[in-house]
């Protein structure tokens, strides 16, 4: 290839094909990620520890990806924070949009904690639980 351009698109091209394989042939242990519809169907149908570990899995799971989107939009925000002309100076300013998606990711990781703790919780209920009263459907008592 006499054309250095040339020999620098094929290169890349090829790199890039080679990363995508590289990516794709690692293993998963196990699904964490789930549709919306089928997290709704588990939450409904959900009545054993097992299933309840499954379900606080899934959401610390995405905990730790609204945190890690989280840290990034602070970041971002405080890197737009000291810019202050150009399309800075305009409103909305960028700053204000990393700010607000800081402050969405964060709320969201809030949420997902919460929601994960609230199913941890409910495993171990339903471990300690005799099996006679998981059988006949009884819910545990709740205190006040």
């Amino acid at each position: 290839m006499k054309n250095p351009t040339l020999k620098l698109i094929v290169s890349a091209i090829t790199l890039a094909t080679f990363v995508s394989f590289s990516a794709s042939a690692q293993p998963t242990a196990e699904k964490t990620q789930y549709s919306q519809k089928e997290v709704a169907q588990l939450t409904r149908e959900a009545h054993t520890p097992e299933q309840y570990q499954a379900l606080a899995s899934y959401f610390r799971t995405q905990e730790k990806l609204f945190n890690e989107k989280a840290l990034v939009e602070k970041q971002e925000w405080d890197r737009r924070s000291t810019i202050t002309v150009g399309p800075a100076a305009k409103y909305p300013k960028p700053a204000d949009s990393a700010r607000n998606l800081y402050q969405y990711y964060s709320a969201k990781a809030d949420e997902m904690a919460t929601r994960a703790a609230d199913y941890e919780h409910r495993a171990q209920d339903t471990a300690s639980r005799p099996a006679a009263a998981i059988d006949a459907g009884i819910q545990p008592s709740k205190a006040k």
